[in-house]
């Protein structure tokens, strides 16, 4: 701004020069010139005026970077004072860290050596037991096995001397079931005279007691079914029975025989089903005959109530 006012004034005074020389030279032009000199005058002040306005702004311009500039510089001041702390702390801690990691690793040293060894005295320990253990341990085992042999030894004694008497028992129960029965079919043989006596007698048919002779028979082979075939007494037993069946015929009821039959659904039979693993899979047997089927002159005048087993 400084530049542009000097060349101005500069201007100004040769103008008033110039103008002072033509005025001595020509006294008509005066008029003119001093007009003119006057123009030139206000210009010249205008123009100072302007550029002082402009020095006067550029003042407060370069007044506002200054205190622009203060603000840096104290901010660039607390930011190192700031840094300078953070440095300090930061050394600080480095230094505390360095002795907690030398405490840490005395105490880690400490620690391990003092571990190493109550682990080598429990391993010392440890190797002393296992030497008493191992020989317990054996002893205890041959111990126990020979326990385990006598008393296997003398289960066995027991059992065989056990299942012997229950063989025993059973057979004695089975010979004098047979015997039982045996009393029975002669009383059954009795009743068969007294009905053959009665029908001769009466006109009208009773069959109430033949039906609980049939039932008795039917009982006594549904046992003889179970029961050992060589057991003593049986085939006679048998054959007796058979007989009775046979002199019932003759007077016209017919015991129908289902022992041992496959069931099937036609027959006319009142059946309890059970399941049982010694038949055949899918197979159903008639296992019992709780009241068997009375037929009289070919007519069914009691029906059968069985049990079926069903192979599974």
């Amino acid at each position: 701004m400084k530049n542009t006012f000097i060349p101005s004034l500069i201007l100004w005074l040769i103008s008033f020069s110039t103008f002072n020389f033509s005025l001595a030279a020509n006294p008509n032009r005066s008029i003119q010139a001093i007009s003119k000199v006057s123009s030139l005058k206000i210009e010249g002040k205008i123009d100072f005026d302007q550029q002082k306005i402009a020095l006067k702004e550029h003042s407060i311009e370069i007044s506002k970077l200054k205190k622009q500039l203060k603000t840096v510089e104290s901010k660039l001041t607390n930011s190192e004072l700031k840094y300078d702390s953070l440095l300090q702390k930061t050394l600080l801690i480095n230094q505390n860290l360095n002795t907690i990691s030398k405490e840490l690793g005395l105490k880690i040293d400490t620690t391990t050596s003092a571990t190493k060894n109550q682990i080598d005295k429990i391993d010392n320990n440890l190797q002393t037991n296992s030497v008493y253990w191992v020989g317990g341990s054996l002893l205890i085992v041959l111990l126990g096995s020979f326990m385990f042999l006598q008393i296997n030894k003398i289960i066995k004694s027991n059992k065989s001397a056990i299942e012997t008497q229950i063989l025993k028992t059973k057979t004695a129960l089975e010979e004098e079931s047979l015997k039982l029965d045996g009393q029975l079919v002669k009383i059954l043989e009795q009743q068969i005279e007294l009905i053959r006596e009665k029908g001769n007698e009466s006109s009208t048919e009773d069959h109430s007691l033949v039906l609980k002779i049939a039932d008795r028979l039917t009982a006594m082979e549904t046992n003889h079914y179970r029961m050992d075939p060589n057991t003593k007494g049986l085939k006679q037993l048998k054959s007796a029975v058979k007989s009775i069946k046979e002199n019932y015929l003759a007077k016209g009821y017919e015991i129908v025989e289902m022992l041992e039959l496959e069931y099937n659904e036609g027959m006319n039979v009142t059946a309890n089903f059970i399941p049982s693993d010694s038949i055949e899979v899918g197979k159903r047997i008639i296992t019992r005959v709780i009241k068997p089927q009375v037929n009289f002159n070919g007519k069914m005048i009691q029906s059968a109530q069985i049990e079926v087993s069903i192979g599974e």
